[in-house]
């Protein structure tokens, strides 16, 4: 371990979104004066730390008992001032790892009981506020059992995954048992860690999605989400904020589903379909949001929640500003169709195109894609911002037409699609 910026407090960051925002904290950090330390347990998954100058402690981040000793001993001779989490994964173990420490941070018990999708459906539903029809399984025929009850089709997803791995839609007895089997298979996470023995089995309900933005329990804004084709349920895309006449109420539903959780402290993103008869919470993330939402709200508005979430876990909140009257709005490049790319291009014609802001593919020829049904299939991303919603929405659409991802197909069937794509929002 390499200690350098002496003296100045330690924000500790434990683990980190490999994507995203995970990279901002640091930023956010030395902003406000802190020095940033990563505790992770593979380093390699962050080549950031090295072109940015972050500290890097090779830790066990499943254990909040080490999380805490050694977050304390990176401080050194200065202060430790806080720990954060940008990653899903690790929201449990730094809550528990702050409150060992006495420093601020979101209720273990709240992360954890929001974190296993089983316990957060009855915690939602014992207070009143409106869920999906929802059963969970522990064995495929189960699973098939609580479909039935329901009615196809339904949605069957782990107990406790994250950024869409995992969620299928599913239209009969032989597709619900199959997916069951595969995700029981699975034992442990994308990061290693034990997963719940179980998932859960919901009603799908045919309605758009959108997903408010909170922190602490003031709403900052609701996202309008564009889902890919079913029956994955990839975010293609983003606009923020959403229309105000088509949301009514989302916002109080949101909060109510934060304190029914036990949830209030710093950032959160609860994902609402508006349903036909009433709006309904499918899931409460406390945390940031994932897909560039953070990045949106801020080009928006001006509200700035990575800061923000650094000022809360150091004891610095203060309220957040009034809201800016701007639009953002991102779409993702995904592949056509799994397999390895060839090609890509568009990125200079896709910035040069008024509003666009940012423009990124990160897949490499050769690279293999698509293919997961998760956010992993998103290869790149545009951002536009504008005065107007429309504009926003319209810049962001016309940079994402101007990439190309030229994909191998992985089989002969795959072969047979045509081969190189435009990729479509």
């Amino acid at each position: 371990m390499i200690i350098r910026e002496e003296g100045r407090p330690v924000l500790a960051m434990i683990e980190s979104n490999t994507t995203g925002t995970g990279r901002t904290f640091a930023v956010a950090a030395r902003a406000r004066g802190l020095r940033p330390v990563l505790l992770t347990c593979k380093p390699e998954r962050y080549p950031w730390v090295a072109e940015d100058d972050v500290d890097v402690v090779l830790t066990d981040t499943t254990d909040d008992a080490a999380v805490a000793d050694v977050a304390r001993a990176s401080a050194a001779e200065a202060r430790l001032a806080g720990l954060v989490t940008s990653s899903e994964y690790f929201v449990a173990v730094t809550a528990r790892a702050a409150a060992r420490l006495g420093l601020p941070g979101a209720d273990p018990g709240a992360v954890e009981r929001c974190r296993d999708k089983r316990r957060q459906r009855a915690a939602l539903a014992s207070s009143g506020v409106a869920v999906p029809a929802h059963f969970p399984a522990a064995t495929p025929e189960e699973a098939v059992t609580a479909a039935q009850a329901i009615g196809f089709p339904v949605v069957v997803k782990p107990a406790d995954g994250t950024g869409s791995r995992g969620v299928r839609l599913c239209c009969d007895d032989a597709e619900v048992r199959d997916h069951t089997a595969a995700l029981l298979a699975r034992r442990h996470d994308e990061r290693g860690q034990p997963t719940i023995p179980a998932v859960l089995v919901e009603e799908y309900v045919a309605a758009p999605e959108v997903s408010v933005e909170t922190f602490g329990t003031t709403v900052v804004g609701v996202t309008t989400k564009h889902l890919g084709h079913l029956p994955s349920f990839v975010e293609c895309g983003h606009d923020f904020p959403a229309d105000a006449t088509s949301i009514a109420g989302v916002g109080t539903l949101a909060v109510a589903a934060l304190e029914a959780l036990g949830l209030g402290f710093g950032p959160a993103h609860t994902e609402i379909r508006l349903g036909g008869r009433k709006p309904v919470v499918i899931e409460v993330n406390p945390r940031l949001a994932g897909g560039r939402i953070p990045t949106l709200v801020r080009l928006a508005t001006g509200i700035d929640l990575v800061s923000a979430t650094v000022d809360a876990v150091t004891g610095e909140a203060e309220p957040l500003p009034e809201p800016g009257p701007g639009h953002a709005a991102v779409r993702f490049l995904v592949p056509p169709l799994p397999g390895r790319v060839r090609r890509t291009d568009g990125v200079a014609a896709a910035a040069a195109v008024p509003g666009v802001v940012d423009v990124a593919i990160a897949a490499r020829p050769g690279q293999r894609v698509g293919g997961t049904g998760s956010f992993l299939d998103r290869v790149g991303h545009v951002i536009a911002a504008a005065p107007t919603a429309g504009a926003a929405r319209t810049a962001a659409e016309a940079a994402l037409a101007l990439l190309v991802v030229d994909v191998e197909a992985n089989d002969m069937a795959d072969a047979a699609l045509p081969s190189t794509a435009k990729v479509l929002a």
